[in-house]
């Protein structure tokens, strides 16, 4: 890839605070593997032998309910190709111009259809809202890759653009169902626009998000599961609070869960 090239992805990502990468970089038969392991987790059969941490979606809850399991590549050996496969480290690099790229974090998401018993909306957040775990600054982001067909009928992930250079503000609220009172609750800096930007994504295709990009989706309104995963990334640029590991930091010393997707790293 040109240098220019490059340069214009990087300078896109620092002025928007995400970047979608609409053609696919993960091939397809890791992506239907990935995708075998997310309903072997659905039905409580962990590959490994070890399951998922605790979550918010466990085997036997309503179907119709977001499925949301946390750090999945523990039990699943496809998912964890999925979390480490070395592209998304790469691009993740060229947009933050990271000198290493690691997996701190991951989050197994399945939306279902609505219907008339349920609404599975994302609410407008920030995830540094999220993750006190982390020192104040820490280069922090998300890869976010799609495993089914991301239309816009099924409820895509939406960004504002420019929002991460809004600072972290209040109103986040990530399973918040109503969009128009969360809009008029986030105070838009004056002189910034509410601006949404809809992340449409193939099966393999991947956006990326800065920690303070607010983002969130509408309904599913197509016949079938939005399949995705939220593989959360730090950079060299990031310290958990304190040095400890605990909470969302406990697991970056497990290489075998955690990977360095780019790079290699000097210090923790």
């Amino acid at each position: 890839m040109s240098h220019e090239k490059t340069r214009n992805r990087w300078e896109q990502y620092q002025a928007d605070g995400f970047f979608i990468q609409s053609d696919p970089i993960v091939p397809l038969d890791l992506v239907q593997r990935a995708s075998q392991g997310m309903d072997q987790l659905r039905e409580g059969h962990y590959e490994t032998g070890s399951p998922p941490h605790s979550s918010y979606w466990t085997p036997g809850d309503d179907p119709k309910k977001l499925c949301k399991i946390e750090m999945p590549q523990f039990a699943n050996q496809a998912i964890m190709d999925l979390v480490s496969y070395s592209a998304i480290g790469e691009l993740a690099a060229e947009l933050t111009g990271a000198e290493w790229v690691q997996v701190w974090w991951v989050q197994l998401l399945g939306k279902p259809p609505v219907d008339s018993d349920s609404q599975t909306n994302i609410g407008w957040h920030q995830d540094r809202n999220y993750w006190g775990s982390w020192e104040e600054g820490s280069q922090l982001f998300t890869a976010w890759v799609a495993i089914s067909d991301v239309t816009v009928d099924c409820g895509p992930m939406k960004f504002l653009r420019g929002s991460s250079k809004w600072g972290v503000l209040e109103g986040s609220d990530f399973y918040g169902q109503d969009h128009q009172a969360q809009q008029s609750a986030i105070g838009v800096p004056e002189g910034e626009q509410w601006e949404e930007v809809a992340a449409i994504l193939p099966p393999g295709g991947v956006s990326f998000h800065d920690n303070l990009t607010f983002h969130g989706s509408g309904p599913n309104l197509s016949d079938s599961m939005r399949r995705s995963f939220a593989i959360h990334l730090r950079t060299e640029k990031s310290r958990p609070v304190d040095g400890k590991r605990q909470g969302l930091t406990a697991c970056i010393d497990d290489n075998n869960h955690c990977p360095v997707i780019y790079g290699e790293v000097s210090n923790k």
